[in-house]
């Protein structure tokens, strides 16, 4: 797929695009129907063919999958066959999606992950303790999100990892009170820390050292790094400004040295916020807003639900996929950070029944899709 390999060689941001995308959603898109009768189906239903995708502008005509879809079904291509990593979802609502990844897509994703990180500056050589606000890894656990956090602990070398939820019996709980002392334990130490995983937990246990009367002055080269949205406790969010005061006061890190990141396993793009905290698009992917009601493609600056596209995967077509987020499309100029490129805000999350149920007479694309 000579197309998909001109994509993923671009650099990550402001790179020139002449038609490489569309062309590699097209052929992608192709190879799928060929090799998955269940994805044939949802784009014969939809009345949809490759040939429909002649420019960028015809991205809104190919079918997308709500993650919903994958939690209830599981949609390899090819049979299965060649498929080297099966990443599970974090199963918000008690399901989880499974998505497949052959050594191809797995090779475009390291070097997606190696140009966007790269540009952000997360790699060094310098020893570094870890506070991971995220599952401990074991045998049970396969879900993508305790996978990304560890690897999250590879950008720099480790010398200690202290996780925030570990399993007791047969569970995992979170001990925010062990993790506070591993912070100011590590903050008397010469080498960096680097947070990594929830913003929640990470957020809790901020509060909890202020609450205690604690307050640190982090090493030089520290960094935040958050992943994962706030999941349950997305009561408890608070804005961004609340949690950069709180990182500067109780931990003495500044908000250049707070980067946060979006994703999903559906969508195996990074989305790295910019030096202004914005998650520009990058080369290796492209959104669509659509109308909660209609899901007609929205205009800059329209809230409405989040479609992500991306042409990495073989082995499952997740090409053009919609999770749970409401959000916001921006014209990169207007962040001033010099990228270019569209930026999107997430407003917040929408119930699987409200994503099923937004759309009358779409629940053929939303949920309710018999394979």
């Amino acid at each position: 797929m000579k197309y998909r390999r001109a994509v993923f060689n671009k650099k990550p941001y402001n790179a020139a695009d002449n038609g490489e995308f569309i062309r590699a959603v097209r052929e992608l898109t192709e190879y799928h129907i060929k090799h998955n009768e269940k994805y044939a189906k949802i784009c014969a239903d939809a009345g949809f063919v490759p040939e429909m995708l002649t420019c960028e502008d015809d991205l809104y005509k190919l079918p997308f999958i709500p993650t919903l879809t994958l939690k209830k079904h599981e949609l390899f291509s090819n049979g299965g066959r060649g498929i080297l990593i099966k990443a599970t979802s974090s199963g918000t609502g008690g399901k989880a999606g499974v998505v497949g990844f052959e050594l191809s897509g797995l090779f475009c994703a390291l070097k997606m992950v190696l140009k966007i990180f790269a540009h952000k500056k997360l790699f060094s050589g310098r020893f570094t303790n870890y506070i991971v606000f995220g599952y401990k890894p074991d045998r049970k656990n396969k879900t993508a999100v305790s996978k990304t956090a560890f690897g999250a602990t590879l950008f720099a070398p480790a010398l200690h990892r202290t996780y925030a939820l570990t399993r007791k019996n047969g569970k995992y709980e979170a001990d925010l009170d062990r993790v506070c002392g591993a912070i100011v334990a590590y903050s008397k130490k010469k080498h960096p820390v680097r947070f990594m995983g929830f913003p929640s937990y990470t957020y809790f246990a901020m509060k909890l050292l202020e609450e205690k009367g604690i307050t640190v002055k982090l090493p030089e080269g520290s960094k935040i790094m958050l992943a994962g949205g706030w999941k349950q406790y997305y009561r408890e969010q608070v804005d961004k400004t609340e949690f950069y005061d709180t990182a500067k006061r109780v931990l003495g890190v500044d908000d250049e040295n707070i980067v946060e990141f979006y994703g999903a396993v559906e969508h195996p793009i990074a989305y790295c916020d910019c030096k202004n905290h914005h998650f520009h698009i990058p080369s290796y992917s492209r959104v669509i807003i659509r109308d909660v009601t209609t899901l007609k493609p929205l205009p800059y600056g329209q809230t409405g639900l989040v479609e992500l596209i991306t042409p990495m995967v073989k082995a499952t077509p997740v090409t053009a996929v919609m999770p749970d987020d409401l959000g916001v499309l921006y014209p990169g100029q207007t962040c001033g950070c010099g990228i270019e490129s569209p930026y999107l805000e997430i407003i917040g999350r929408v119930g699987l029944k409200d994503v099923k149920t937004c759309a009358a007479g779409a629940s053929a694309l939303l949920g309710d899709i018999k394979l």
